[in-house]
């Protein structure tokens, strides 16, 4: 799927930066391929980019419109239809990981059409995947897996995979959500794939290669979230992976937008973590723990990694301040350095 680019973000009525995970991570991986944002009247977030409308971002260099947030359900709103047909009157396409598909919205195919716009459903493959073999195969692979959603998964990943890249190991960044299949113009949605199906598209994702490379895998959800365990299961079952990295957001006390259900202790996590992994891969381990300090003072954030390092003997990373370069000593210290090929 091609991709016109720049990009134009669309935040649509935002209140938080949570409900915009993609465009923000758009901005921070890809920045040279954003031109700017776009809002909806009461919108709340500001990611520090030109503000434009459709036909301004056009001719600033923009070639498609972005859905930049993510909606329980991945519903597209009523609400954002006269926009989107602005941005197709303006000549963009529009890129979507909506679950809902953009020809969906009424009329929006039609002016698309006679506009000569794509409309570009990222979250849906055309592709059919098979129910996973559970066979081992070479290579090597890292997920990254969390205490909840929405707190790191896909930064660590791509953080990881860049230290990697530049210690001379070969790493590839497997996307499966759709900010990281825009940023890394590949990948498989995995929480759009039917369910007897998760695990054999996570081992699609990830197939057999050198002996010395990695798969860095995109987390999805978190194994004790209510309603998206089981994405999260079927991806490690089939991504078999060798090494898991934890990511957590210590100023959290319960799941996002889920008040009954507390966040579950590290080691409490790491221990269901290794009980799903080892089902499909014996020596999977863990490696590291990565977090998101953004709500913590330097000297809270400082102490609180030194802490877990002397209480789990792994490294701690927040991959915004400092990279990923000690889990991928990590790597190459447990698993062996390995070479670009």
């Amino acid at each position: 799927m091609r991709l016109n680019k720049p990009y134009l973000l669309f935040l649509a009525s935002s209140q938080s930066m949570t409900d915009c995970k993609t465009a923000a991570g758009l901005r921070d991986w890809c920045r040279d391929d954003v031109t700017g944002q776009m809002g909806l009247q009461g919108c709340a977030v500001d990611l520090g980019l030109p503000w434009y409308d459709p036909a301004q971002a056009f001719a600033a260099g923009a070639r498609s419109l972005v859905i930049g947030v993510a909606p329980v359900g991945g519903a597209i709103p009523t609400e954002w239809r006269p926009a989107l047909l602005e941005a197709v009157a303006a000549g963009l396409d529009i890129v979507s990981g909506m679950h809902t598909r953009l020809a969906s919205v009424p009329g929006l195919a039609e002016a698309a059409q006679q506009r000569g716009c794509r409309l570009l459903d990222v979250r849906h493959s055309d592709r059919a995947f098979a129910v996973a073999s559970g066979v081992r195969r070479p290579g090597r692979r890292v997920l990254t897996v969390g205490t909840d959603c929405a707190l790191g998964k896909k930064y660590t990943a791509l953080a990881l995979t860049s230290a990697l890249r530049s210690r001379g190991m070969a790493a590839t960044f497997r996307a499966t959500g759709q900010t990281g299949i825009l940023i890394a113009g590949a990948g498989v949605a995995i929480d759009a794939v039917v369910a007897d199906f998760v695990a054999g598209a996570a081992e699609a994702l990830s197939p057999a290669n050198d002996p010395a490379h990695w798969d860095v895998i995109e987390g999805q959800g978190a194994l004790f979230h209510p309603a998206y365990a089981g994405v999260t299961l079927g991806l490690i079952h089939g991504s078999q992976p060798d090494a898991l990295v934890l990511c957590h957001d210590p100023s959290r006390r319960c799941m996002d937008g889920y008040p009954d259900y507390p966040i579950p202790s590290l080691d409490s996590a790491m221990r269901q973590y290794l009980t799903a992994a080892t089902v499909t891969n014996p020596t999977a381990r863990f490696v590291g723990i990565s977090l998101n300090t953004s709500g913590l003072d330097g000297g809270s954030r400082r102490k609180l990694v030194a802490s877990l390092r002397d209480d789990f003997g792994l490294a701690v990373i927040d991959p915004i301040l400092d990279g990923a370069g000690d889990i991928a000593q990590a790597l190459a210290v447990e698993f062996g350095p390995g070479t670009v090929q």
